[in-house]
C-alpha cells in the first residue's frame, strides 16, 4: 500500500503520459532494432549464410544504432526531443518498407541491417524525455522505467518467428512498420516536450568524459553488461536452433525468457544500487556473468541447464546496466547526460563484438566454447580494473561501495570539476 501510494506521488511529480510515451517508444525501438537476430535462423536458411556470415549481419544493427545515437541527440538538441522522436519513428517505418520490398541479396540484407541501426540509436533521447518532467530526486526511477522498454527485445524474439513461419520472414518488417504507428500517435497526442533545459553540448563536451579514465572504465563496463545483452539477445535465436535442433519459433520463445529477465531486472539494479552501492552490485554482476558464461560454454549438451544459466546471466547483464547508470550522475553530476550519452554510445558499439565472435568461433574453431570463454574473460578483466579503480573513487566522490554521499569534500569537488 505504501509502495503504491509512493508510486503515484512520484507520477504526480513529473508528466505520466510522456513517460510512458517515452517507455512505448523505446520499447518498439528495441524490438524492430533486433528483429534481424529475432528471424536470424528464417534469413540464414534463406541465404544459406555461413557462421562469420550471420554473426557479421547480426553485428551491423548493433554498430550501426549506436553510431547513430549522437546524431539524433544532437538533432533533438535543436527541434527538441519530442520531434526527434517523431522524426526517427518516420524513419524506421521507412526504413521498415525498404526491408518489405527490396531485400533481395545478401549485401541488401547488410544495408538492412543498417538501417534497423535508426532504431537503435532512441536510447539517449528516450531517457531524457521520459525523465524530463521529473525533479532529479526523482530522475533515476524515471530512467529506469524508460530504460525497461527494453523488454521491447523480449517481444520480437517471442513474435517475430511465428510471424515469420506464418507469413515470410520479409512481410515481418511490413508488420512492423504499421505498428510503429501507435508509439508515434501515442506521443503525438499524449506527450510533451520536458521544461529542463536541453542546452546545446558541443562535440567536445560529449567526449569530454572520454579524456578520462573513469569515462573510459564505465564505458567498457557498460559494454559487457549493455553490449552483452544486446549482442547475445541478437545471436541467441541462432544458438539456440544451431547448437539444440529446436524449432524456428521454440528458439524464439527460449530467448525470450532470457531477454525479458535481463529488461525486468533493470529497473532493480538501479534500486539495489542506491541502497547497497554500484561497486557492490556491479561487482556481483560482474562476477555472475563471468561465471554463467563460462558454464554456458561447458553445458552446450542440456538445453534446460543452458537456458537456466542464460536467464541468470540475463539478469546479471539487467542489474548491471541499472547500476552503473547509478553511478553515472554521481561521477559526473554537472554533465550527466552528455556522459551517459557517451557512455551508452561506446557500450552499445561493443555489443557488436559478441555476434561476430559467436559466428568467428564456431566457423574457425568448430564450437561456440571459445566465444563464450572470451566473453567471460573481459567481464572479468572488468572486474578487476573496477575494483582497482574504486579505492580511488570512494576518496573523491562516491561512498563505501559505490553509496552517494550526501556532500562532497571540496577537494574531491575540485578533483571532479
Amino acid at each position: 500500500m505504501q509502495a503504491m501510494h509512493s508510486f503515484k506521488s512520484f507520477l504526480k511529480s513529473g508528466h505520466g503520459p510522456t513517460l510512458f510515451a517515452s517507455f512505448l517508444y523505446f520499447t518498439f525501438s528495441c524490438c524492430v532494432w533486433v528483429l534481424n537476430g529475432a528471424m536470424a535462423p528464417f534469413i540464414g536458411e534463406s541465404f544459406a549464410l555461413s557462421p562469420a556470415q550471420q554473426g557479421l549481419m547480426l553485428s551491423i544493427p548493433i554498430i550501426a544504432g549506436a553510431l547513430m545515437r549522437f546524431p539524433l541527440g544532437v538533432l533533438s538538441q535543436y527541434i527538441g526531443r519530442k520531434n526527434a522522436t517523431l522524426v526517427e519513428m518516420g524513419l524506421i517505418a521507412l526504413a521498415l518498407v525498404f526491408g518489405l520490398l527490396f531485400v533481395r541479396t545478401f549485401n541488401d540484407l547488410l544495408a538492412m541491417g543498417v538501417l534497423l541501426g535508426i532504431a537503435g540509436a532512441s536510447f539517449g533521447v528516450a531517457l531524457s524525455l521520459g525523465a524530463g518532467w521529473f525533479a532529479p530526486q526523482h530522475k533515476g526511477l524515471a530512467m529506469g522505467l524508460v530504460g525497461a522498454g527494453n523488454v521491447g527485445t523480449a517481444v520480437s524474439v517471442l513474435l517475430a518467428p511465428p510471424l515469420a513461419q506464418w507469413l515470410g520472414w520479409q512481410s515481418v518488417y511490413g508488420v512492423a512498420a504499421v505498428a510503429m504507428l501507435l508509439p508515434m500517435t501515442v506521443m503525438v497526442l499524449f506527450a510533451k516536450e520536458p521544461p529542463d533545459v536541453n542546452s546545446r553540448a558541443s562535440l567536445r563536451e560529449h567526449v569530454a568524459c572520454l579524456f578520462e579514465k573513469d569515462g573510459w572504465v564505465f564505458s567498457l563496463i557498460y559494454g559487457v553488461t549493455f553490449g552483452g545483452f544486446i549482442g547475445l539477445v541478437s545471436f541467441l535465436p541462432t544458438y539456440y536452433h544451431d547448437q539444440f535442433g529446436v524449432s524456428k519459433v521454440q528458439a524464439g520463445q527460449l530467448t525470450m525468457l532470457a531477454a525479458f529477465m535481463g529488461a525486468a531486472v533493470r529497473v532493480f539494479g538501479g534500486w539495489l544500487s542506491d541502497r547497497w552501492g554500484g561497486v557492490n552490485t556491479l561487482t556481483l554482476v560482474l562476477t555472475v556473468v563471468t561465471v554463467t558464461l563460462v558454464l554456458v560454454g561447458l553445458s552446450s549438451a542440456s538445453l534446460v541447464l543452458t537456458t537456466v544459466l542464460f536467464i541468470a546471466c540475463f539478469a546479471a547483464l539487467g542489474a548491471g546496466n541499472g547500476a552503473l547508470f547509478q553511478l553515472v550522475p554521481l561521477r559526473w553530476p554537472a554533465s550527466t547526460a552528455v556522459a551517459g550519452s557517451m557512455i551508452g554510445e561506446i557500450g552499445a558499439l561493443a555489443g557488436g563484438l559478441v555476434p561476430n565472435a559467436m559466428g568467428l568461433s564456431r566457423q574457425y574453431l568448430g564450437s561456440y566454447v571459445w566465444a563464450f570463454v572470451f566473453l567471460a574473460a573481459l567481464a572479468l578483466t572488468m572486474l578487476g580494473v573496477m575494483r582497482v579503480m574504486q579505492q580511488r573513487w570512494t576518496r573523491t566522490w562516491v561512498d563505501k561501495g559505490g553509496r552517494a554521499r550526501s556532500s562532497l569534500p571540496a577537494a574531491a569537488q575540485a578533483q571532479l570539476s
